[in-house]
């Protein structure tokens, strides 16, 4: 019997799985949306002193996804294996570092049980599939993109990318959609932002979001077909004028201050991935069409 046959038998076994690799994902998660901004500041950096031939800095320690080990950000003590496991070590720890009893932020086991919760209601709605295997990933890759955009305001090209051409590589064997939609549907959903995007810079001279956001949704075209793009917009900008009013109103957030558009369009695009031909059916129902 092989492992794909032995979950199918026993999906409650499958289920448990893919939370556990979700709480696992969404500690590095964690390590992913703090390091990556600042490593990308660094290359960017490095890139404009080269381009204006400026003498390069003294040379920095390695900075990457896996290198310096986590530690405390107070008293740098090392991380040991046992107090990084997801969500049971910060309440073993009782939210504070062993070392030297510095609060540790909600964030980390918040995004870790968050992960962990997404992915098992994908493996519980596309059971043990293809689509799920494709599914986790994509939602790992949102959550990255919306803990970074939301802090950094960008959408990095090394995440979108490569999960952009996934997208257009699974549409070859229809496992969402086939390649036609998914083509299209990258095509659609680049440019219908970047329409609305430069139609805003006419009229106002000030730019409404940014290039990030356009291939985002073109992400969602080449993995969901075109036909769903005008769901995730219409989704995404009811989330995202609902909670911006409440930013402004309630905790008083300054109007002037730009409000990252990724984490609305990432939540409509995985809302869309998972209910998107349900919320169709329900639409057409209630207007007769």
């Amino acid at each position: 019997m092989t492992l794909v046959n032995y979950l199918q038998l026993n999906p409650v076994v499958f289920l448990i799985f893919c939370t556990l690799i979700g709480l696992s994902v969404g500690s590095f998660l964690n390590v992913v949306a703090h390091r990556l901004p600042v490593m990308l500041d660094r290359d960017w950096k490095s890139q404009c002193r080269e381009l204006l031939e400026l003498k390069e800095e003294a040379e920095q320690p390695a900075f990457n996804l896996s290198h310096p080990p986590s530690r405390c950000p107070k008293c740098e003590r090392p991380i040991r294996i046992r107090e990084n496991i997801p969500v049971i070590s910060f309440l073993l720890l009782r939210g504070r570092c062993a070392g030297c009893s510095e609060p540790i932020s909600l964030r980390y086991p918040m995004v870790e049980g968050f992960t962990g919760l997404l992915s098992l209601t994908v493996a519980w709605h596309f059971g043990v599939s293809w689509e799920a295997a494709a599914a986790l990933s994509l939602t790992w890759a949102l959550i990255a993109l919306s803990l970074i955009d939301f802090d950094h305001q960008i959408l990095p090209d090394s995440i979108v990318l490569p999960m952009l051409w996934l997208g257009l590589l699974l549409s070859l064997f229809g496992i969402f959609v086939d390649a036609e939609a998914a083509i299209v549907g990258a095509v659609a959903g680049y440019l219908s932002l970047w329409s609305v995007f430069q139609l805003f810079k006419l009229i106002t001279g000030k730019q409404g979001m940014g290039y990030g956001d356009f291939k985002l949704l073109a992400l969602f075209g080449a993995w969901l077909g075109w036909q769903s793009l005008f769901q995730i917009i219409l989704i995404s900008s009811v989330v995202g004028a609902v909670v911006g009013l409440m930013l402004i109103l309630f905790m008083g957030r300054d109007r002037s201050i730009p409000i990252p558009f990724g984490p609305y369009l990432a939540t409509a695009g995985w809302i869309s991935l998972l209910w998107g031909e349900q919320i169709n059916r329900l639409y057409f129902t209630w207007t007769g069409i």
